[in-house]
């Protein structure tokens, strides 16, 4: 059944199981939100094995109140350690996945004490930097600067993403390649070799910056951003039993 944790600015709507300790914290991505494939798989994985669990949506997301266009990476970083911080006990695993890996990336600093280990499903540090903003053209920034938003295709939805200039920059201000990102736990990064949105130099770039003994690096050949096939399920449960 859903429940509601109120934050300051917003009720951010949740699905938790209690059970065993660290518990596992899926992080979705950009525009997604818990009822996706990967949560859901999990979710099953957890009650299964007695496992503690949380899934949650960002504000604008999902079944949590507020408007998508008003939120930007601060805001739901913020969800994200509201969250973690009052519906969880003690260190957790984060399952990031795309956006949902830069928002753990931040929680890396802000709360490095409630991580136990880190899975990056085609993690997406920084981009809204490195991927909207330097692939606009000049007339798409000019468009963002004048009118505070530019809309692009969407590959998942007929109707078009829209980007705020607000997004780009607080975007700015959260960015995680620029500054050093400590791990000092397991981290496992996953990611497809066919993923059109997030490229395998962005893995590779993750891998190379974090600051870890322990960090590994997995390329599926086929996957694609929604690293969701049986396959792909399996990994991301193999390698959360690879942290325990």
């Amino acid at each position: 059944m859903i429940a509601y944790l109120q934050t300051k600015t917003t009720r951010v709507a949740y699905h938790r199981l209690e059970g065993a300790e660290p518990g596992v914290v899926f992080l979705g991505g950009f525009r997604s939100d818990m009822e996706g494939s990967k949560a859901l798989f999990l979710e099953d994985w957890a009650r299964q094995n007695n496992r503690a669990f949380l899934r949650f949506d960002y504000g604008g997301h999902g079944q949590s109140d507020g408007e998508f266009l008003n939120g930007c990476i601060s805001d739901w970083s913020a969800d994200a350690q509201d969250a973690i911080t009052n519906l969880t006990n003690g260190p957790q695993i984060l399952v990031g996945s795309s956006m949902g890996g830069w928002i753990s990336c931040i929680l890396a600093t802000s709360i490095p004490d409630r991580i136990a280990g880190f899975i990056g499903i085609a993690a997406a540090p920084d981009f809204t930097e490195d991927s909207m903003w330097e692939g606009f053209d000049e007339a798409q920034r000019v468009a963002l600067m004048t009118n505070g938003q530019v809309e692009l295709p969407s590959d998942y939805s007929d109707d078009p993403y829209v980007i705020t200039r607000k997004l780009i920059d607080d975007g700015r201000d959260n960015l995680v390649l620029r500054r050093p990102l400590p791990m000092p736990y397991p981290v496992r990064l996953l990611q497809g070799n066919a993923d059109t949105d997030v490229d395998v130099s962005v893995a590779m770039r993750l891998f190379e910056h974090i600051d870890g003994s322990d960090v590994r690096l997995t390329l599926v050949k086929g996957a694609d951003h929604r690293f969701s096939s049986e396959e792909c399920l399996r990994l991301i449960v193999t390698s959360i039993e690879d942290i325990d």
